[in-house]
């Protein structure tokens, strides 16, 4: 039995490394993927460049003041933990203090030593006098062992005073990171708007491009054609076997139709704007791996999910990217946060599905 356990609990970590390792060398070839493509469509002309580091920037302050939330609601929890340890334990100490002044009391009542002195001096039953002896000897020992469990519990109750402080400290030392963390999300910001009303008038320019469009549409395709190469297959449910079943990455209003063309220049939707306010939670539309979470132009804070098969989704113009490259993701998982990054001017998700790098209707994915 101990030797299939053993066998068992070394098969599992022999596994599980190899899985680590498989998931570090996907991140490395994404990661070095993603470098070779950023550096061949670099463009210094495009005004809408000038935004990804600023945007890149808020992105990542929102995901550490995320991380530094949930260290914070970790270590409150911890040290509520440890102040109901110490109620307990003083607890403890005040009924066991009790219980040895009742026992002192009760011996000194009774005589102590000297009453067993006499006991054995004087010409007692037998019997009695054993009774007598047992009865002291009870005392006795209920008295040291209340003075032994006093002792402990004041052990652990200065080690217990000892971690709250140090919890304390640290939650402190947390909220001086998430305010130092605010001030440097709220410059970032500052920042953005700055870019954005410095080329206003050439956005709006280039969002009436075709040929701008047309190269952000290229880019983004180039982008999951490449991705699709270095993947490996990801088990689980099949994705098909859900359409008809997603539920939205988001609440927002729908702008536009899948294939129509755009008003503005003619070129056809390959996905759906959703209209959402800022800040709303993106949920993940099925489960998978995160292969792509970064800046693209055209798209802003670009996320991409691969659930295997071919199938992917993509959620751009968002504000703060949770997900990183290699997380793997669940069904309704908060991915992202909603925003106009990109310098798109309206505040809400675009949102596609694609079948080995083509873009696919979502209206016959999405559930009605």
């Amino acid at each position: 039995m101990r030797l299939a356990l053993l066998t068992l609990l070394l098969t599992s970590s022999v596994a599980f490394a190899s899985q680590q390792d498989d998931l570090d060398k996907l991140r490395a070839r994404i990661t070095a993927l993603q470098k070779d493509f950023d550096k061949a469509n670099e463009s210094k002309t495009e005004v809408a460049d000038d935004l990804r580091e600023s945007e890149r920037a808020i992105s990542d302050g929102n995901r550490a003041l995320e991380r530094l939330a949930q260290q914070q609601r970790t270590a409150r929890a911890d040290l509520a933990s440890l102040q109901q340890q110490e109620r307990t334990l003083r607890g403890d100490l005040r009924e066991q203090q009790v219980l040895l002044g009742r026992l002192l009391y009760r011996q000194y009542l009774e005589g102590g030593d000297r009453d067993r002195l006499k006991l054995l001096l004087n010409d007692v039953d037998a019997n009695q006098l054993a009774r007598d002896l047992q009865y002291y000897r009870y005392i006795a020992r209920s008295r040291a062992d209340t003075m032994k469990s006093i002792r402990g519990n004041l052990d652990k109750l200065r080690t217990v005073v000892a971690e709250v402080r140090a919890k304390s400290e640290e939650i402190a030392a947390l909220q001086a990171e998430e305010r130092n963390g605010l001030q440097k999300l709220e410059r970032e910001k500052r920042a953005r708007q700055q870019t954005l009303n410095k080329i206003a008038t050439q956005l709006k320019q280039q969002r009436r491009e075709i040929s701008r469009l047309q190269r952000n549409e290229n880019q983004l395709s180039q982008l999951v054609t490449k991705l699709a190469q270095v993947l490996p297959n990801v088990e689980g449910k099949p994705f098909r076997a859900l359409q008809g079943k997603l539920a939205l990455p988001v609440k927002g209003k729908k702008t536009n139709q899948f294939g129509v063309r755009r008003a503005e220049n003619n070129l056809p939707w390959t996905g759906w704007f959703l209209r959402a306010a800022a800040n709303q939670a993106v949920k993940a539309v099925a489960g998978g791996r995160v292969v792509y979470a970064d800046w693209l132009r055209g798209f802003g804070n670009l996320l991409i999910i691969d659930h295997g098969q071919g199938y992917m989704s993509l959620y751009g113009n968002n504000e703060t990217l949770y997900k990183q490259v290699g997380d793997s993701v669940r069904a309704g998982d908060t991915i992202s946060t909603v925003g106009n990054s990109g310098g798109n001017e309206d505040s809400g998700l675009y949102f596609e599905l694609r079948f080995k790098g083509k873009p696919i209707d979502p209206a016959k994915w999405v559930r009605s």
